[in-house]
């Protein structure tokens, strides 16, 4: 079962990416699609709980909850700038071994345990992601220096939000209070973050922050229970292949090809699902 929630975490996560991909060129602001998208996920969130009686903080759910909320609309924003300043043909494979850092600590920190056959299906998957993303073609103009600064400071966003959710579930915090505490978080940042670049809003940017933030609840919804129940160091890389909805929308949407070594990652990425189940 956590097998097929951390698969729908990445459904969810590749759609909202294909969406912000699709607005992208077209003056919409994605820190103003973030917003919105954080703002209606904590009303729905939050009246959720408070109707059922299940929305229960204390003050350690709110200071993880907000922090894994803060570093993924940091992560995003950092992640739009490096595509502004470099190729995007190592900027998303780059970012995306991001993964590695919540496995490492699923090991070394939670002390998970994986067969050798596991072992390399997780390998396989991460491989795989980046693989999948690279684009030999794309933009080759770089600013070098802020390029690098972005990316790491995404890598650094997204890899720190893994291990932080690990950590929510060890310690067995209810996934709604971190839920909660993470969009209320990530919309307090998001409205300073507003303030200071004071852009107009387009009612566009609502309605999709809307869907995004929709299809967002899914998502973190089904990531926090399948860490709950499942093996972090497989639920991750699984997640991490939610780049392949990302190309495979270009395709659709932009009659772009699959190149033949982006066929053999997604075989890869197939292949190393199966040997993380035997």
């Amino acid at each position: 079962m956590w097998v097929l929630l951390a698969i729908l975490t990445s459904l969810c996560f590749g759609i909202n990416n294909a969406i912000f991909k699709v607005s992208n060129g077209r003056g919409i602001s994605k820190v103003h699609i973030q917003f919105f998208f954080y703002l209606i996920a904590f009303i729905m969130t939050a009246s959720f709980g408070l109707l059922n009686d299940r929305f229960h903080p204390n003050w350690l759910s709110l200071i993880l909850g907000s922090a894994i909320g803060v570093l993924n609309a940091n992560g995003n924003i950092q992640m739009s700038r490096a595509f502004e300043k470099g190729p995007a043909s190592l900027t998303s494979p780059l970012i995306a071994a991001n993964a590695i850092f919540p496995v490492i600590a699923a090991a070394l920190i939670f002390g998970e345990q994986l067969s050798f056959l596991q072992g390399i299906g997780v390998c396989c998957m991460l491989v795989a992601a980046v693989v999948i993303q690279y684009a030999p073609h794309a933009k080759t103009d770089i600013q070098y220096g802020s390029w690098i600064f972005h990316i790491i400071l995404a890598i650094l966003s997204f890899g720190i939000i893994g291990i932080l959710m690990q950590t929510t579930s060890k310690l067995h915090i209810q996934p709604l209070d971190v839920l909660t505490s993470m969009y209320f978080g990530g919309s307090v940042y998001l409205f300073v973050t507003m303030f200071v670049l004071k852009q107009k809003i387009q009612p566009l940017e609502v309605k999709i922050g809307s869907l995004v933030g929709c299809l967002s609840i899914v998502g973190y919804a089904s990531y926090f229970y399948a860490l709950n129940t499942g093996i972090a160091s497989i639920i991750f890389p699984i997640v991490s292949l939610n780049c392949l909805i990302v190309v495979l929308a270009g395709c659709y949407l932009y009659k772009e090809k699959l190149k033949l070594y982006q066929v053999a990652g997604v075989m890869v990425a197939f292949l190393g699902i199966i040997l993380t189940k035997l």
